[in-house]
């Protein structure tokens, strides 16, 4: 057996949850100089540039989880300005983007899985999407963690979907059947300009907490069954974040997949497989 199927049968075999708690909990504690120690190995590890950090100084934070969803300094990340392009939600890379095509979209060369699924199994959550277009991005270790708003857009349902940890890496996406569909995740549909936007946040082994602003710690704990939000249209209690808002957060890293519906809008030139992304830039130009 090589070492990338040794890998993969790993993932299968791992008490994933379990492990993953445990890290979370681990990554919450308040541990001081080792906690600090701790932040410095993975800076040096991960080659993470602090001079963009808000606090540059490792000491500044008291959690691990503090350092790694650590806010930038104001300005770092430019917003694009024209309201008919979508921006970048994240710093990652692309992994897969393009077509739904058959109610499929694609994870990996020779693996394709379902919308429908992905978006927690009801037919009326997918219909917007079919025909429209789908992107993937992987945020890995050294990347800023926190997920921002591609267009302005209107919350109207949060839905939590149970499942495994698999992690989401190149590797295990290329190696483990309809991963980002079987893996605990959290999506949120919201009203804009180009009609309903999912953004689906992904989570994997050792990402201790999926967060978003508006509810706070969405998992843990890990639910058994599909769980929904609604959200009002307008009025007091209506959810409107901007372009460029944060909505919410990864503790340990995963991956989100955005989609939107047919002719809505188009990717812009650039835009590949493993391109570099940085949140606010250029991504899309709503349709004529």
């Amino acid at each position: 057996m090589n070492l990338d199927k040794l890998k993969i049968a790993m993932q299968y075999a791992l008490p994933k949850h379990a492990v993953s708690r445990l890290v979370g909990k681990l990554a919450a504690a308040e541990a001081g100089a080792l906690t600090t120690k701790l932040i410095k190995l993975f800076i040096k590890q991960y080659k993470i540039d602090m001079s963009e950090a808000l606090h540059e100084d490792p000491a500044h934070y008291k959690t691990f989880n503090e350092f790694f969803t650590r806010p930038l300094k104001p300005g770092i990340r430019p917003l694009v300005e024209d309201q008919d392009i979508l921006a970048h939600p994240v710093d990652g890379a692309i992994s897969q983007l393009g077509d739904v095509v058959d109610g499929q979209i694609i994870q990996a060369k020779g693996h394709n899985y379902s919308l429908q699924t992905l978006l927690g199994g009801k037919e009326e959550d997918f219909t917007p999407y079919i025909g429209g277009k789908f992107a993937t991005i992987y945020l890995a270790p050294k990347d800023y963690h926190r997920i921002h708003m591609p267009i302005d857009g209107t919350l109207r349902k949060m839905i939590y979907v149970p499942g495994d940890l698999f992690s989401v890496n190149p590797l295990t996406a290329q190696n483990v059947p309809n991963l980002f569909a079987r893996n605990e995740r959290v999506v949120a549909i919201f009203d804009t300009e180009i009609g309903p936007l999912s953004m689906v946040l992904v989570g994997a082994t050792i990402v201790a907490s999926i967060e978003t602003i508006w509810a706070g710690t969405v998992t843990p704990p890990a639910g058994r069954d599909v769980f929904t939000w609604t959200y009002p249209e307008a009025g007091d209690n209506a959810i409107k974040l901007k372009k460029g808002e944060e909505m919410g957060r990864f503790k340990l890293g995963s991956t989100v997949i955005l989609a939107w519906g047919a002719d809505k809008a188009d990717f812009l030139d650039g835009q590949n497989p493993e391109t570099v992304t940085r949140m606010g830039t250029p991504f899309a130009k709503m349709a004529d």
